[in-house]
């Protein structure tokens, strides 16, 4: 095991580095100088002396290859840079956000588990039902609305029109609820159907009808082996689930206002605050990386017989 961690360890280091090089040169061929960009958030004219200056101060002087590379070392040491609108430190801003993103994903996370394992099993038991019926047109309209439209409903619905939870914000725990089930509600909808279709499938192995001939209750068979093998083939797609929820939030976290990284990076964006949104790329791409060792790492954990392979 410890071998293939290392080995997997090994092979991240070139995506990453791919990944970070091209985030690097493609915010650097945008149409606008950053350096003319940093004096206009600062209310500074871009005369062509200050502007000449400014590309100084920032090292756009220099060669592109040794720009990127003094870039790629200050990042290894989490050394992003100012911030062209604040003038804070890159790393602070996020550390300043990223708890409340954290906390958003890990609230739909927890709705995602506690809502999309019963209803898929109920929906698997109790196959061709009216219940069944409801919960696969449930699934279907959920998954063909964007999020922000399925924000806005779900704002007149129970913020305007019951008055139960305010609209955004971040005043109160209450705050959150509405963007949690927002983040989260696409992807119940998808674990629905993958926990659904994999309870089908396992329901009609052998080992089922043995435990039946041994006289397992229905119950037991379900929740004791049924349950627990259709969960171990949904592990992939639930450890990739997780820096996706945290991916979503750019447009949750703007809907609601919730004072997360996402709001940060769309921010940065119009803002052109190129420090802070090659940050944010990095480490969604570090954040995937991460996920996508551990659930392999997981995986081969619960499957004995992986652990030879390769």
């Amino acid at each position: 095991m410890k071998k293939y961690i290392c080995r997997r360890l090994l092979l991240t280091l070139p995506i990453l580095l791919g990944i970070s090089f091209l985030s690097f040169a493609l915010l650097n061929l945008v149409p606008a100088d950053p350096a003319e960009v940093a004096l206009r958030v600062n209310e500074i004219i871009p005369t062509p002396q200050a502007v000449a200056q400014m590309r100084q101060q920032l090292g756009l002087d220099r060669p592109f290859l040794l720009r990127y590379l003094y870039w790629l070392a200050d990042a290894v040491r989490l050394d992003f840079g100012y911030s062209y609108i604040n003038h804070r430190l890159v790393l602070d801003e996020i550390a300043r956000c990223l708890p409340a993103t954290l906390m958003l994903a890990a609230l739909a996370m927890a709705i995602v588990l506690c809502v999309s394992v019963p209803l898929g099993v109920l929906s698997a038991v109790y196959k061709d039902s009216l219940f069944d019926r409801l919960i696969r047109m449930l699934v279907f309209l959920i998954t063909a609305m964007p999020s922000y439209w399925l924000g806005l409903l779900l704002i007149w619905w129970l913020a305007l029109a019951w008055d139960l939870l305010p609209t955004s914000g971040s005043g109160s725990a209450a705050h959150i609820v509405l963007p949690a089930i927002t983040l989260s509600m696409v992807y119940v909808a998808i674990y629905i159907r993958l926990i659904r279709n994999n309870m089908l499938e396992n329901m009609q192995q052998y080992y089922v009808y043995y435990a039946r001939a041994r006289g397992l209750s229905e119950r037991r068979i379900i929740l004791r082996h049924v349950l627990r093998n259709s969960l171990h083939s949904s592990i992939t797609a639930l450890g990739m689930s997780i820096p996706q929820l945290l991916a979503g939030t750019v447009i949750i976290e703007n809907i609601f206002a919730w004072p997360g990284i996402g709001r940060l990076c769309i921010s940065a964006i119009f803002s052109r605050d190129y420090p802070v949104i090659q940050a944010y790329i990095l480490m969604m791409a570090l954040l995937f990386v991460i996920c996508n060792l551990l659930v392999d790492v997981l995986q081969r954990w619960m499957d004995p017989s992986l652990r030879h392979e390769g």
